[in-house]
């Protein structure tokens, strides 16, 4: 359980996982690449790593998170993780489905009750990316949470920028987590902060690739009225992405659920042995 009891503090975390594979070298994308449709042991001890990680949390917000398809094994990773770490309230967002073979989705892990979801399709020439919108509490002190994917292509982002910030423009309170494809200094990410008013306490702590990370694509912007208190990329190499973790301060005036206290399951696979990076923190 994360440690604050200050139910103005939180605890976030954003993460793709891959669908609990753990991609090393560039090369094993290719080689590896037969892991993406069918089932793997690794991968349910991936998971069972990862849930570890997630239990210091408040709000996670998980990326390539499969909803359950031949190549996960037919399991609901976002459920599974929300199981194993603790986590009350789970939703997932179904985005891009190949069959019976994979299941794409975004998806959020919450000790806290939200007061409303919203699923938003993101635009694209190719469709399959969305947008999971969580609101706590009611009113225009409300706490509206964001959870993406966004586009490769730079023409794509831009476009889905433009209908991020159309939705986000007017409120108060916001916190965008996911990753967003693009580097800190990019100018879809300019537009972004710019247009939704947001902004990035910490630019240039490197998320990608996991194995020697020199990018950042992975983010977490908040509204100028949330106070940053650290930023920090965990150095877990369970993914070809390294999580990024996030402590804020809401204003006073922000009014949450109380949290919801759940036993996580016990692991049914050992501890992971899994390499992991220096990680960077910023405060």
């Amino acid at each position: 359980m994360p440690e604050s009891a200050d139910p103005q503090r939180l605890r976030l975390l954003s993460y793709n996982i891959q669908s609990g594979l753990s991609t090393r070298t560039y090369s094993q994308y290719l080689t590896r690449s037969w892991k993406h449709v069918v089932p793997v042991p690794s991968r349910m001890v991936n998971l069972d790593g990862i849930a570890r990680v997630l239990k210091g949390y408040d709000i996670v917000a998980l990326q390539e998170v499969d909803a359950g398809s031949l190549r996960s094994g037919f399991v609901n990773q976002a459920k599974y993780l929300a199981d194993y770490a603790g986590f009350a309230h789970v939703f997932g967002q179904s985005n891009r489905k190949i069959g019976v073979i994979s299941q794409h989705c975004n998806a959020m892990l919450s000790r806290i009750a939200p007061d409303a979801i919203t699923e938003h399709k993101l635009p694209g020439l190719i469709p399959g990316r969305g947008v999971l919108e969580v609101r706590f509490g009611n009113g225009p002190d409300a706490l509206h949470v964001l959870i993406l994917h966004m586009a490769l292509g730079r023409r794509g982002r831009l476009r889905q920028i433009e209908f991020l910030a159309e939705q986000v423009r007017s409120y108060r309170h916001v916190i965008l987590m996911g990753d967003l494809n693009c580097r800190s200094d990019s100018p879809e990410m300019a537009v972004l902060l710019d247009k939704a008013r947001l902004r990035e306490s910490a630019p240039g702590l490197y998320t990608f690739p996991s194995w020697q990370p020199n990018r950042q694509l992975d983010h977490i912007l908040v509204s100028p009225s949330i106070t940053v208190e650290r930023v920090e990329v965990l150095g877990y190499t369970y993914s070809d992405h390294l999580p990024i973790a996030m402590d804020v301060c809401l204003p006073p005036t922000v009014c949450l659920a109380p949290v919801t206290v759940v036993r996580p399951l016990p692991s049914r696979v050992p501890a992971a042995t899994v390499a992991t990076v220096q990680p960077l923190s910023k405060s």
